[in-house]
């Protein structure tokens, strides 16, 4: 395709993938369908954006850009059945929640990307009981090639392969999400030896409704972070610790830790460690998304790898190694979360307990030798990219990787014939 002459740029968050194309910007599922149409008779390609969260090429659009930001609204409440349009951003949907006394039942780290950006991606959270945001899906709606809108529910056999989607088989607009009773959550938070980490995690898992871990480069620290469930909000944070930690410490002083590190890169071992021996343990309550989900304004590029969760001890055992091997130095410490099994064909945690393992570098710092680094510890492992994340994988090594990878092409060559949603992304990773 050649550059749209009326194009505008685009710049994802994490400010490495960008395009220029033309904006189409419906205000209803209608408009959307309409658009469809219009460009599979015309032979246009049309990619969906969000709001830019992800750090592959997953929503560079080469010809028209579609924005959702107008299909924002919640459509109905049914009990524990949630149906919202499809650009509504997590933060919006976990305050509409709360007002009917309802939560997701799991989230992520981040509440800025939109449903569909979230569930197309297989965005997860932590905890074994649970697996992706896609899990809690119970229908969906998808304005196909032929610009139709089709509705897939648990029992349409389309279903497992438009959940997680990766906008490949049309543009989704609206979810059914199920939801569960707003609970409240004890989050505690301790530094420990990454040796004693590694020796209680095991134990933790089952016994803990969501764990998840921090390692810092260069020294044998970790952070623990457990949540669970508790009758009463009987904690709280107070203001002052609240914005000390979350806004003050892990954003502005992280960031300006990462410029000193970025340009005098032989103290970054030093300041790692004083990182470390500076964490402190905290422990309080709050309504669950504002314990899940934390402020991030320090810009990064990411790598995040799921493996069998039996493979971790092997991952982490190596990338000291790796990570003293590289040319330049990492600021950003290594997370380490956990999910249980589910039976979408292209969600990571597909039939298996998964561990993930995320890896970032500081905005304008190279990555490339390091994210090739963790892909080659996880890919013989089974290991699955986050589609979100950037990785380097192609559809001939990614097939062997899921068992209903081609159950999924078939899907999108009934559902997409003439790629009228494809880009170079999808083209590398589900095949041209």
């Amino acid at each position: 395709m050649t550059t749209p002459v009326n194009g505008r740029r685009w710049t994802n968050w994490g400010k490495n993938q960008e395009s220029v194309a033309e904006v189409l910007a419906p205000g209803s599922i209608d408009e959307v369908a309409a658009m469809v149409a219009a460009s599979a008779e015309t032979g246009r390609r049309i990619k969906t954006v969000g709001s830019g969260h992800s750090f592959t090429a997953i929503a560079v659009a080469d010809d028209q850009r579609m924005l959702l930001h107008r299909l924002n609204q919640p459509v109905s409440v049914a009990g524990p059945l949630v149906t919202v349009q499809a650009g509504m951003l997590l933060s919006d949907l976990n305050a509409m929640l709360a007002q009917h006394g309802l939560a997701m039942p799991n989230l992520g780290d981040i509440d800025a990307q939109t449903v569909a950006g979230a569930i197309s991606t297989a965005t997860h959270g932590t905890g074994i009981a649970h697996s992706t945001l896609a899990s809690c899906v119970e229908a969906v709606a998808l304005v196909t090639a032929n610009g139709k809108v089709e509705r897939y529910d648990r029992e349409s056999p389309e279903f497992p392969a438009a959940v997680v989607g990766l906008g490949a088989l049309g543009v989704l607009v609206e979810v059914t999400l199920r939801c569960v009773p707003e609970f409240t959550l004890l989050a505690e938070e301790r530094p420990l030896a990454l040796a004693d980490v590694l020796a209680g995690v095991e134990e933790w898992i089952p016994e803990n409704d969501h764990v998840e871990f921090f390692w810092y480069p260069y020294t044998d620290r970790a952070q623990l972070k457990i949540n669970n469930r508790v009758p009463a909000h009987d904690r709280p944070l107070s203001r002052f610790r609240g914005w000390l930690d979350d806004e003050f410490l892990s954003n502005t002083v992280f960031q300006g830790v990462c410029r000193i590190g970025q340009k005098f890169p032989g103290v970054v071992p030093a300041l790692n460690s004083a990182a470390a021996r500076a964490l402190s343990a905290r422990s309080y309550t709050d309504r669950s998304d504002r314990v899940f989900c934390s402020p991030r304004r320090v810009r990064f590029t990411e790598m995040e790898y799921e493996i069998p969760r039996a493979a971790l001890p092997e991952v982490i055992d190596a990338l000291p190694r790796v990570i003293d091997a590289l040319p330049f130095k990492v600021l950003f410490p290594v997370e380490v979360r956990f999910t249980g099994p589910d039976d979408i064909w292209l969600s990571h945690g597909y039939g298996r307990e998964s561990a993930y393992i995320a890896v970032h570098q500081f905005l304008g710092s190279p990555y490339e030798p390091y994210f090739k680094a963790l892909e080659a510890l996880c890919e013989p492992l089974g290991g699955r990219p986050h589609w979100g994340k950037l990785h380097y994988r192609t559809a001939a090594d990614l097939r062997p990787a899921y068992p209903k990878f081609d159950d999924f092409l078939a899907v999108r060559d009934r559902l997409d014939p003439a790629r009228v949603f494809t880009n170079d992304y999808l083209d590398r990773v589900l095949g041209a």
